[in-house]
């Protein structure tokens, strides 16, 4: 494996972009997920903020990119980030243990855990205690006195430095750590130092109630129900440091930048090196953690980032460093697969960052066959990915996988030059055209007739029923 080359030109990244805003649009609809945010940085540019779909099923208001987000275990970057301004200050050290800053663990199993081992999971505490109900709502979460509680009452289930094994209480201690050594409560210092160093205006450590009415609703899983609850917001009180954090996707992707190299706004490169190697694999996973971020591949890449799972809300940020390109994507459902989609924009760059089309347009413009078809089979697009036409199919999980590549004959004409599988390489998409040049039809692919996917649509949900004979594209 080697690191993308750094670089990734500006126009593949706002064609995939454009392309990126459509399909999650049309994935969103496919998962009934009821809402979606995102937005795309590239080097120190928000290229995309976006939404589709409703802030609240029992409303049915519109999302909106400026929306709020319980962003949860994100929070996990924002505190190390504190950590190491703390440590750059030479206010504490990393291996400083939790007994010396805490006297009320002085004399607790996990005393000896370092503040370097809490925030690489590598301390061996328990994830959430003995009773974690205040995740399903049944309880409040813990203030100060339940979490030291927590953390006194046989915490220590694996040996420090066993393996990686995550800690939302393990998190929380780092904040009550934050405080002792800042003299500062987290929220007031995490605001100060880190939020609004970077003028995030929709960021905050905890569940802001003075704007409840900005925050998307959460909503329940069909996985266990055929209809969605929505579910009320909660502050997460001492553990806002593992969990608490709320934004927007646009707000998340400028934050992330201040991660990459040669940005001192928050910390050193010596800290962001500290915190962006590698400490431990994660069992079972091709990916490892540093000191607050997850450590993984999309294709070539090297990425970092966090998820985030509070109840009703499923978000996930991934971010190259070398290539300065950051992806947020947040979901109102606690089965929202912000992860996947997440994952899909940066195999959509990457596939727009491939190259020029081999083949003479003769000047054509690739936008005039671009668009979403539907036909009895399913729906594609015609997508141009860095000056190159590709045939995909949005209701991919990966819209890159199963792609056709193509190249202008004429035109009214492509011909499919590569396809997988019992694809159709060599045979043509000839599009038949209103005396305005919009796009009335594209036959091919099995000789299927497709028509633009709003028309088609519209024929279907006005049928009951197709017999032999019926022109469904009419």
């Amino acid at each position: 494996m080697t690191d993308a080359a750094p670089g990734t030109p500006t126009r593949c990244v706002a064609d995939a972009c454009r392309y990126f805003d459509s399909w999650l649009a049309f994935q969103r609809g496919l998962a009934r997920v009821p809402g979606v945010q995102a937005a795309v940085l590239h080097g120190d540019d928000v290229v995309l903020s976006t939404a589709h779909g409703v802030s609240a099923l029992d409303t049915g208001e519109a999302l909106t990119d400026q929306h709020l987000f319980r962003i949860a275990s994100h929070s996990k970057t924002f505190t190390p980030t504190a950590i190491m301004q703390l440590r750059e200050r030479e206010r504490l050290r990393l291996d400083d243990i939790v007994g010396e800053w805490l006297p009320e663990l002085a004399s607790s199993p996990i005393a000896a855990v370092t503040i370097r081992e809490l925030m690489s999971h590598a301390g061996g505490l328990t994830r959430d205690g003995r009773d974690g109900d205040f995740w399903q709502l049944s309880r409040t979460f813990p203030d100060r006195a339940s979490l030291l509680g927590i953390a006194a009452d046989a915490s220590d289930v694996l040996p420090r430095n066993d393996r990686f094994k995550y800690s939302n209480i393990g998190f929380s201690l780092l904040g009550l750590i934050i405080e002792a050594a800042s003299g500062q409560p987290y929220n007031a210092y995490v605001t100060e130092h880190i939020v609004d160093r970077l003028g995030l205006t929709d960021t905050a450590p905890e569940y802001v109630e003075a704007r409840s009415g900005d925050y998307a609703a959460g909503h329940s899983a069909l996985s266990y129900a055929s209809q969605r609850l929505a579910i009320d917001h909660i502050d997460t009180h001492a553990m806002a440091s593992a969990t608490g954090f709320s934004s927007t996707a646009s707000d998340l992707v400028r934050y992330i930048a201040a991660h990459f190299p040669g940005d001192d706004r928050l910390v050193g490169d010596d800290s962001k090196r500290m915190m962006q190697r590698v400490e431990w694999a994660v069992k079972g996973t091709d990916t490892s953690y540093g000191l607050g971020f997850g450590i993984s591949e999309i294709g070539e890449r090297r990425v970092l980032g966090h998820g985030g799972g509070y109840p009703g809300h499923i978000t996930r940020t991934f971010f190259d460093p070398v290539d300065r390109i950051a992806v947020s994507v947040f979901t109102n459902a606690i089965d929202g697969p912000a992860e996947t989609w997440a994952t899909a924009a940066f195999h959509l760059i990457d596939l727009a960052a491939r190259g020029t089309s081999e083949n003479d347009t003769d000047g054509a413009d690739l936008t005039s066959f671009t668009g979403r078809f539907g036909n009895l089979w399913g729906v594609f697009d015609v997508v141009d990915l860095g000056g190159r036409l590709y045939q995909l199919g949005p209701g991919q999980p990966d819209p890159t996988v199963a792609r056709s590549c193509l190249e202008v004959v004429d035109a009214d004409t492509l011909r499919i030059t590569e396809a997988p599988g019992y694809g159709s390489p060599g045979e043509l998409l000839q599009y038949t055209r209103a005396a305005d040049g919009s796009i009335v039809s594209v036959r091919g692919g099995s000789g299927n007739t497709s028509t633009p996917i709003a028309l088609f649509r519209e024929s279907m949900e006005r049928r009951t029923r197709l017999s032999l004979g019926d022109s469904i594209h009419t």
